[in-house]
């Protein structure tokens, strides 16, 4: 994850935690500055308030999300390459990090989310939605809205990792990777 200060990182990572034990409101700062090995000042002096904390767990999480979805993506890779390993890096992630499913669940239920104007939730969706524009554009992907393309593929994805780290279905590789194939071939323009 994302490269912070050694007490911000705990304190973000810590809430993510516990927030996923108890819940947004079971999280008092006491708990966090607790189990984080803070002083309640140092979590103040990072964040003003516990709604600024959960709103930063969030945008430290999108912006984990954004590297991983971007790593080792080029342009001049082939769409297919690039398709197959934006679906693993975002697949990854998830499944490496079963508390951010959890923290999703509850913040996108929640009124934090409308504390988030400007969120990076937007830069993964602007991102999904200009690398499935520009496969429809190339007549790689079928004429569809990119936008509906890109919640296919972050459905898909996120369904994938709960299945196996939070309901602890075992998929096996061959099986994961054929789930990715069944979606590009969904997704793809017919000749």
């Amino acid at each position: 994850m994302e490269q912070l200060a050694g007490k911000k990182k705990a304190i973000l990572d810590t809430t993510l935690e516990l927030i996923r034990e108890h819940g947004f409101h079971g999280t008092p700062m006491s708990l966090v500055a607790k189990k984080a090995g803070v002083a309640a000042g140092t979590i103040y002096h990072y964040f003003e308030s516990k709604d600024a904390l959960i709103c930063n767990v969030f945008s430290y999480i999108m912006t984990n999300a954004i590297e991983a979805m971007q790593q080792n993506d080029s342009e001049s890779l082939p769409y297919k390459y690039r398709f197959y390993n934006l679906w693993l890096n975002l697949y990854r992630f998830y499944s490496h990090n079963p508390n951010v499913l959890i923290f999703f669940e509850q913040f996108v239920n929640s009124p934090y989310q409308k504390l988030m104007h400007d969120t990076k939730q937007d830069k993964i969706r602007q991102h999904l939605n200009l690398f499935m524009a520009q496969g429809v554009r190339d007549g790689f992907l079928r004429e569809a809205n990119p936008e509906v393309l890109s919640v296919l593929v972050l459905g898909n994805i996120i369904t994938t990792a709960k299945m196996m780290r939070l309901r602890h279905v075992s998929i096996t590789e061959q099986e994961l990777l054929q789930i990715r194939e069944i979606i590009w071939d969904g997704m793809t323009k017919r000749s």
